[in-house]
């Protein structure tokens, strides 16, 4: 074989190695989190009790998911929507830092004799699983076995290497200056958006000999840096408390890893000290216990780390506060919560979404009720007018968003259950800003009867007031069901939709007899007609929004 062929097959292999590993670890993620996801936002919302219950929470559930970058943009997200503390997240991320180590050590296991087992039952289980459940676990499975064999194409592909002097050169400066492995380390991190993926990296260029231990361990210490880059970014246009916590995780873990650099060949013959086998030892060309003492080395940084950074969160929440200065306050534009880094988890993009709909329900909710001082009582209708158009704007931009959002969420690994979940909360908002747009018109009818001093007959009046009272109620079912929808819903409202019908029509007969005895004058008739029509058409948008939620659409 030619020098350019040998150079080609390596190239290949190692990048073909790294393309399965990564691939097996997104189709495992994905797997896992489809499995358990829609039940673990509820669990960080309940079980952060206080900072030990927190940090518990974090490593438990970044274990299941194998995805500190998730439980992260979850918590970033829970802390901008005020349902979790900051001492509290603080606590998660601390956690989650631990939780992340264990998909390096289940890698550290050398299981690549069951790699392509598991992909062909987890292949068998995607194609034949009757049920979404055994799916994910096919899900799982391949991924699992791809992970495994992209580390063994990788080792392959990279073990002649170790025969060329210049390569050799450049890994041994890692060891010499480990902080030039920590910037590399936290670059490739950066890059890749994923800790597990650096780790598996440094245990293949490890095990084929390329890397000594301490220059694996300087790769992996940032690591642990890079990885804070993916909660800076889900903090961009939240409220100053969730950036609080994105700059918590980045500060802990930077000072984190400048500890251990003070002390670090020390701390690195303590990681050789205590875990079985020689990193040195060849055997059949590659270092098997390498890859164990970099998972020890991972683990035990981050645990580390956690000793000191526990006693310390309240520490730690006076000097992010100090860092990041503002007030904490509610967001007034409650767009920004829906950030594009949140779309990887399905289960959390999901929560998300739906906290949007509802802000926009409750302010179609609003836009009614600003109509009905004008509407009953003739008065102030240019200034409800002005309300009324200003949260127009803010409904139109809401469903613009949402459902760029979904759209774009709906094209990504989702399960039959979400993508129907997804369509109907696009169906939702859909309805909503038609309900917003007859809550306008209703608005610019007020003004036009104002303006041209109409008035309608005591009788008009009585009736205008009856059919807005009664819309306002059905509405509000709805908003109050999109928050959580009861079994009976469909029940309820059928009787409001009936009767809002009925009432139209009972009304425009009795507007027709007010006409012939001349008891109404016929412009302000014209302006009654199509208030009545608005009410019907939003009750109308009402009942379809309702039985979106009850899965008749």
């Amino acid at each position: 074989m030619t020098i350019i062929g040998r150079d080609m097959e390596i190239l290949f292999g190692a990048l073909g190695g790294l393309g399965l590993f990564l691939f097996g670890m997104k189709i495992m993620s994905d797997g896992l989190q489809k499995l358990s996801g829609p039940k673990l936002r509820r669990i960080l919302e309940t079980f952060t009790t206080n900072r030990v219950v927190a940090v518990i929470t974090g490593t438990v559930i970044t274990s299941i998911i194998q995805s500190s970058s998730a439980t992260t943009v979850m918590t970033v997200g829970l802390v901008d929507a005020g349902l979790m503390t900051l001492k509290q997240a603080i606590g998660v991320v601390l956690g989650a830092n631990i939780g992340t180590t264990v998909t390096a050590q289940i890698i550290a296991f050398h299981l690549s004799d069951y790699a392509l087992p598991a992909i062909g039952i987890g292949m068998l289980l995607k194609l034949v699983g009757k049920t979404e459940k055994i799916r994910y676990w096919g899900d799982l499975l391949l991924g699992f076995g791809l992970v495994f064999y992209g580390l063994l194409v990788m080792k392959q592909g990279m073990e002649p290497l170790r025969h060329m002097p210049w390569v050799s050169r450049i890994f041994v400066n890692f060891s010499h200056t480990p902080i030039l492995g920590v910037f590399v380390g936290t670059a490739i991190t950066m890059l890749f958006q994923s800790s597990s993926v650096t780790v598996g990296l440094v245990m293949a260029l490890a095990s084929s000999g390329l890397i000594n231990l301490a220059g694996a361990c300087s790769l992996v210490l940032g690591d642990n840096i890079g990885t804070t880059i993916t909660a800076e970014i889900a903090a961009i246009g939240t409220n100053v408390t969730a950036k609080r916590t994105a700059r918590a995780h980045t500060m802990f873990n930077v000072v984190g890893v400048s500890i251990i650099l003070t002390i670090f060949p020390y701390f690195v013959r303590f990681v050789d000290f205590v875990t079985p086998g020689d990193p040195n030892q060849v055997i059949g060309g590659t270092f098997p216990y390498m890859a164990r003492h970099i998972a020890n080395f991972h683990t035990l940084f981050n645990v580390t780390n956690n000793l000191i950074f526990l006693p310390l969160i309240n520490v730690l929440v006076k000097i992010v506060t100090f860092l990041v200065p503002g007030e904490t306050q509610e967001r007034k534009f409650r767009l920004q919560s829906l950030e594009p880094n949140i779309l990887g988890t399905v289960s959390v993009a999901l929560e998300e979404a739906k906290k949007e709909v509802n802000y926009m329900a409750e302010e179609v909710y609003t836009m009614l009720d600003m109509v009905g001082k004008p509407l009953i009582e003739n008065q102030n209708a240019e200034h409800a007018l002005e309300k009324v158009m200003g949260k127009e704007d803010l409904v139109d931009d809401l469903q613009k968003e949402i459902n760029t959002f979904l759209t774009e969420l709906s094209r990504s690994s989702v399960t039959d259950k979400e993508s129907k979940e997804i369509f109907s909360y696009i169906y939702v908002v859909s309805n909503l800003e038609r309900i917003g747009d007859h809550c306008e018109s209703l608005g610019k009818l007020c003004k036009k009867k104002k303006d041209y001093g109409l008035v309608f007959s005591t009788k008009g009046t009585s009736e205008i007031s009856k059919i807005y009272m009664h819309t306002r109620d059905y509405l509000d079912i709805i908003v109050k069901a999109l928050k959580h929808t009861p079994e009976d819903l469909m029940e309820r409202v059928k009787p409001y939709e009936v009767r809002l019908n009925q009432m139209r029509i009972d009304m425009r007969i009795h507007h027709m007899e007010r006409l012939k005895t001349a008891t109404c004058n016929a412009d302000a008739g014209l302006i009654f007609v199509d208030m009545l029509t608005s009410f019907e058409k939003i009750g109308d948008h009402a009942f379809n929004i309702a039985e979106s939620l009850s899965g008749v659409k």
